[in-house]
């Protein structure tokens, strides 16, 4: 993950078992969960190699909260939430702006991007949540640093998902909190 810039757990521990095991691998490639490291402990020991290789992660740190400052500013109107390692701290080269945005009507969303100047793409993503399968839209912002917009309906601004790493609930900050850390 931090060479490669590997960004999701579950692609990280694909790859490292088809290295690991071959194509055929385990079970065609496939272990058992309990044989895999978990989402957390892969996350610490990231944090472990940060510390040790990157002398500038406080400024970066820095720059990334502004850069999401900027951007949380400019669309207030969709209530946007800072998450992820901008959020907690736990940042590291090639580290992104994941915020939540609230809206019903993409449309307006994009409106705002246009209006706002910036350069954007856009990509649907399907998760499954339960038995449905839910599709979302990503915005991705061309900034100072990558932003991603993770779109959702507004209702779900009232909805706490739990943490891919450590199963706790995901911290969604306002920008008066984001102003508090800087």
């Amino acid at each position: 993950m931090y060479y490669e810039g590997v960004k999701q757990y579950f692609d990280a521990k694909r790859i490292a078992n088809k290295r690991l095991f071959g194509r055929g691998g385990l079970k065609s490639g496939q272990c058992r969960p309990k044989d895999l490291p978990s989402n957390g402990e892969i996350s610490d020991e990231l944090a472990k190699l940060v510390e040790l290789l990157e002398d500038d992660k406080d400024q970066r740190l820095l720059a990334l909260r502004e850069t999401a400052i900027e951007v949380m500013r400019a669309l207030h109107e969709f209530s946007p939430r800072l998450i992820g390692s901008v959020s907690t701290g736990n940042i590291r080269r090639g580290s992104d702006i994941d915020l939540h945005v609230f809206t019903d009507n993409i449309e307006l969303l994009e409106l705002n991007l246009q209006h706002l100047q910036w350069t954007y793409e856009k990509a649907q993503s399907i998760i499954k949540k339960g038995s449905r399968y839910i599709e979302y839209t990503h915005v991705y912002l061309d900034m100072d640093f990558p932003v991603e917009l993770s779109v959702y309906p507004v209702i779900e601004l009232k909805v706490v998902s739990r943490s891919s790493t450590d199963g706790q609930p995901i911290k969604r900050l306002k920008l008066a909190d984001v102003e508090a850390l800087c």
